[in-house]
């Protein structure tokens, strides 16, 4: 087990909370806690919770006095704490507050109700020494009532009042209440020269105070030795331990792969196998409900680009991957459909599920070797396969399917379908033919072939999946824009590009005689700008013609407009070359309507996974990465690939700026798979770098990140802003298949040697050569770059 030593100005991710591998928290009252090195008022090594927002806060810290001198600031001790140990639910810190007083301090959550401490206090000294140690604790309730020392059986303990719960502190060692500004309970200690001396300390927050103090009293009595050597073992089994020669890149690692474990709970009946959330941070993990049905989109469900993503950072622990398929596969119904995003709590996303589920059983089964999961698990993704193609989802019956939602994208800011943000278009997704679709659906067919071929199933059953895709290839390249290199979206009936352009406007209810002709059929988007609030929804009567005895009318109800920043949007269901007449009725006099050609010449990162399905040729495949991808002015920032290589608005930049990892992971395997390794190599870093100057700023991950600053944007500590642990493992050109079997391939690009270790197996891989050395003491030295297999 690695000895770590990291300080505060070295990356760090020190939130705690229940391990679903060792207990089973509660979904609905699981609180989480912080821990700081030196943060708060005062400055001291503290924990910290919201109870799910159920309070203002709550704090616990440590103070420790001798003599005359009372020590809580950490900038104050002779050595200040270092992090030497951190698992999801256990945190040891090492420091020395006085001179030659070594002080270990754990930090423990056994369960999802209760946090304990332990500190551990070895006089280095000849002398004997009178110390103290003292628990203070912080309350601010959202109502109820402040800690405040009082008793329970006999014991002095604090205890509080917050939304209904009942924090409750019980400390070992009979302390007593201690005399300083914070509530506190507080133990006396004599050591002699060289002894130790350890104490105890628990937080419980039930309904009742006495449930809650026979929850901390046991909690600090369990057995933490045996606690932590299953701890240990467990890490030992599901994560990589990782030396580069960088320490900041080993922690940004390591701890990607802590939080990533973290999030996750236990099946239950609504799901079969654990299930994640996409954030568990201190103001999580309340149901105000009491069963998870109201959480908000970060704690709804398990999303298929994020268990993509998920399953990749968990390389050491691939049956995860599996586990989250089942969940899925859970799901489908009788016509194959999957849903989306299902929820421990029962809930549904309501959409069909992104088409990734059989990339990532073949993914997980290449590494896992289990042809049983794929022999049961092929039919259904077959029938999910074909799903897309219902007429639900092929609107126009041309083989070709469509988005049915912005969510099923994985990017829900997109400028072109978005309707939040004022700069952005709000063009119905399911309008357009998105070469991101098409090519994650190509690369499930070939997923399906491949899995086919390895049960040894009759050519003849996949027949009709090649046929498929062999229609997305197709219309795929026809989105390809030579003039830029790169993939375009097209318009659903026409197959075309459109660039917007003004057609007609004006203010309130009333006609419109535009006289547009168009040599190509355009469709058009017809937008309401409003201030007020209770603005109605307008009907629309649109005609190729002046008079209404002559050519189509389409009328636009009212309920097919959406909301959107400013007013109303909704996009007409035909496309035109011709409109002599728009009638409007049910706008105020002040209401502005804008009559425009839709713009899908919008581009952005989801736009490139064709490469990733390895569609394009060699030479669109060169000029696609090389005009775009790698090209600064477009896709290549300091902190990975933007969204958009452009904002469309300067208060757009949030945006257009924002590194998705998830869809920079995917990129970076398309890159790998084209032969780029020293360019995805180069991503890799890019991504490191904006994870490792958040977690060392501040502590945490992010949702996003800025391409060009590095800055972190969005949700703290969310799934999507960890540190890309697969793809780096794909980089460097290594797949462990099991304690006994790896998979090498190219070289090491990076500018050190890097060691892995995995259930006593150690892979030394260094620029010219590689060194692998297995639990029985064999080892193997392999110089080919060409792929192989070394095993025992």
């Amino acid at each position: 087990m690695r000895d770590w030593a990291l300080t505060s100005g070295d990356p760090l991710h020190l939130t705690l909370a229940a391990d679903s591998r060792l207990c089973k928290p509660d979904y609905a009252n699981d609180q989480v806690w912080e821990v700081g090195l030196d943060a708060g008022d005062p400055a001291a090594i503290s924990l910290q919770t919201t109870f799910g927002l159920r309070a203002r806060s709550m704090r616990i810290f440590l103070r420790f006095s001798e003599g005359d001198k009372t020590l809580a600031d950490p900038s104050a001790f002779v050595s200040p704490p270092s992090v030497r140990r951190f698992h999801p639910n256990f945190l040891t810190l090492q420091l020395v507050p006085f001179e030659n007083l070594a002080v270990s301090v754990d930090f423990w959550i056994p369960e999802s109700h209760a946090i304990a401490g332990r500190v551990t206090l070895t006089n280095k000294t000849n002398a004997t020494r009178q110390l103290k140690l003292e628990v203070c604790a912080q309350l601010s309730p959202l109502d109820g009532q402040s800690l405040i020392p009082t008793q329970q059986q006999l014991v002095n303990i604090l205890a509080g009042q917050t939304s209904g719960l009942a924090p409750v502190i019980f400390m070992t060692g009979g302390p007593a209440h201690g005399p300083g500004p914070y509530p506190s309970l507080l133990v006396d200690l004599e050591l002699g020269p060289g002894s130790t001396r350890t104490i105890a300390f628990a937080e419980a927050a039930l309904d009742t105070i006495p449930e809650a103090f026979e929850l901390a009293r046991k909690t600090a009595a369990r057995g933490w030795e045996a606690e932590l050597t299953r701890i240990e073992m467990l890490e030992a089994s599901e994560e990589l331990e990782i030396h580069t020669g960088d320490a900041d890149w080993d922690a940004a690692l390591a701890f990607s792969q802590k939080a990533a474990h973290a999030l996750f709970f236990s099946g239950n009946e609504h799901l079969p196998n654990p299930s994640f959330v996409h954030a568990r941070q201190m103001d999580n993990g309340f149901s105000h409900k009491g069963d998870g049905s109201d959480y908000p989109p970060s704690w709804n469900g398990q999303s298929l680009i994020e268990t993509y993503y998920l399953s990749s950072i968990l390389h050491g622990a691939p049956h995860i991957a599996k586990n989250l398929l089942l969940n899925f596969l859970a799901t489908q119904n009788e016509d194959g459909e999957i849903d989306g995003k299902p929820g421990l709590a029962a809930q549904r996303g309501k959409l069909l599920a992104a088409p990734l589920l059989a990339s990532l059983a073949w993914k997980y089964a290449q590494a896992a070797q289990d042809d049983d999961f794929l022999a049961e698990a092929l039919p259904k993704l077959i029938k999910f396969f074909w799903s897309w193609f219902s007429a639900a989802h092929d609107r126009n019956r041309d083989g070709i399917p469509e988005w049915d939602h912005l969510l099923q994208t994985g990017f829900d800011d997109n400028p072109l379908f978005d309707v939040w943000h004022p700069w952005s278009q709000g063009l119905d997704i399911s309008l357009v033919h998105s070469p991101a679709l098409e090519a994650l659906l190509y690369r499930e067919a070939q997923a399906l072939v491949k899995i086919s071929r390895k049960l040894e199933k009759p050519e003849d059953e996949t027949g009709l999946i090649q046929a498929q895709a062999e229609k997305l290839r197709a219309s795929i390249e026809a989105s390809w824009n030579p003039n830029q290199s790169f993939y375009s979206y097209r318009d659903r009936e026409t197959g075309l590009v459109s660039t917007g352009k003004v057609i007609a406007q004006r203010k309130g209810a009333g006609g419109l005689r535009p006289k547009f002709l168009s040599e190509t059929p355009i469709r058009l988007l017809i937008e309401v700008q409003t201030q007020s609030p209770a603005a109605k929804r307008p009907e629309v009567e649109i005609s190729e013609y002046f008079t209404k005895s002559k050519g189509a009318v389409e009328i636009i109800p009212g309920h097919q407009f959406q909301w959107r920043a400013g007013g109303l949007v909704a996009t007409s269901q035909s496309v035109y070359t011709r409109i002599g007449r728009i009638t409007v009725s049910g706008l105020e006099e002040k209401d502005k309507i804008i009559i425009r050609s839709v713009d899908t010449t919008g581009e952005d990162l989801t736009l490139a996974l064709p490469v990733w399905a390895q569609i394009p040729d060699r030479q669109k495949v060169h000029a696609l990465i090389g005009r775009n991808l790698l090209a600064a002015d477009r896709f290549d920032r300091p902190f990975g690939m933007p969204s958009l290589p452009a904002s469309p608005d300067p208060e757009a930049e949030s945006v257009s700026m924002s590194v998705h990892f998830p869809w920079n992971q995917l990129i970076g395997e398309g890159l790998l798979a084209h032969g780029f390794r020293a360019e995805a190599t180069r991503l890799t870093v890019h991504m490191l770098n904006a994870v490792i100057q958040n977690l060392k700023q501040s502590h945490a991950f992010y949702q996003r990140y800025h391409a060009e600053s590095g800055a972190g944007i969005g949700e703290r500590n969310a799934l999507q802003g960890f540190a890309p642990v697969g793809l780096f493992m794909q980089t460097l050109g290594v797949t462990i298949l099991s304690p006994t079997r790896v998979k090498l391939e190219g070289k090491n690009h990076y500018p050190w040697p890097v060691t892995i270790k995995y259930k006593g197996l150690t892979i030394v891989r260094g620029a010219e050569q590689t060194t692998v050395t297995f639990i029985n003491g064999e080892s193997a030295l392999v110089k080919d770059e060409a792929p192989c297999i070394v095993g025992l």
